[in-house]
């Protein structure tokens, strides 16, 4: 029998996904005000971060959505944004224990953001009650985080919500701008991005090119740069070459 002290492993799941939630509800809130300032209403832009739960892929598709792109234009800078949960998901496969089956798997997927992954892949094995208990919180930060700041345009003054509209850029720019001052490769991506990005946005003859393939090719220019030019050593038997 479980001591009565000891919580399942769902509720477990819940209390370590609760300071995700917390993060999520700001950056949901933030994503909100942006989707609506942009033109969207606010049940296309909490319906968005229901089916998504991807800020990155989200703020990249609101353009694309309100500039008339083709669903191709749209799923294919979705592939390149969110290319890595790929990675990701298949390294937290490998800490599951039998109790997680295939159809577990798409749902677990489905909310595998990259703080839920740390947490999940901290732990020496994980199952299905605590997978969804640990997910169950950060999707609902995230949801009510959208639904707060998409609604928020009834309540607060214009220019609260035009400065909180600036916030998710904020958030991303904090997110780069560390790694970018300690690792040379980063800096080198996030320079040619911005390079590229301003070409597009001033150049006449690229100003005309789709949102949704802007960032497809400034992604993948700045990658495969950065992998040529700062390749990861070579490891052999553990140990660099």
């Amino acid at each position: 029998m479980r001591p009565e002290h000891q919580d399942s492993p769902f509720v477990r799941g819940l209390k370590d996904g609760i300071s995700i939630c917390i993060g999520y509800l700001s950056v949901g809130f933030a994503f909100g005000i942006f989707a609506v300032s942009e033109g969207l209403t606010p049940l296309e832009a909490i319906l968005i971060s229901a089916t998504n739960v991807t800020s990155a892929g989200q703020l990249a598709a609101v353009p694309v959505i309100l500039s008339g792109g083709t669903l191709f234009e749209l799923a294919a800078s979705q592939l390149i944004i969110n290319l890595r949960y790929t990675l990701m998901s298949i390294l937290l496969s490998q800490k599951f224990d039998s109790s997680v089956r295939l159809s577990d798997r798409f749902l677990i997927a489905f909310v595998n953001t990259d703080e839920v992954f740390a947490v999940a892949s901290s732990k020496k094995s994980v199952g299905r009650e605590y997978l969804f208990g640990l997910i169950l919180t950060p999707f609902l930060g995230w949801t009510a985080g959208t639904a707060a700041g998409a609604c928020a345009g009834d309540v607060l003054p214009a220019l609260v919500i035009s400065a909180l509209g600036i916030a998710i850029y904020g958030m991303f720019i904090a997110i780069v701008v560390p790694p970018a001052r300690e690792q040379r490769s980063v800096l080198f991506c996030v320079s040619i991005a911005i390079a590229l990005s301003c070409l597009f946005r001033f150049l006449p003859v690229l100003s005309g090119v789709q949102t949704g393939f802007v960032v497809i090719i400034c992604s993948v220019i700045a990658a495969a740069a950065a992998a040529a030019l700062f390749p990861l050593p070579e490891k052999e038997d553990g140990h660099e070459v």
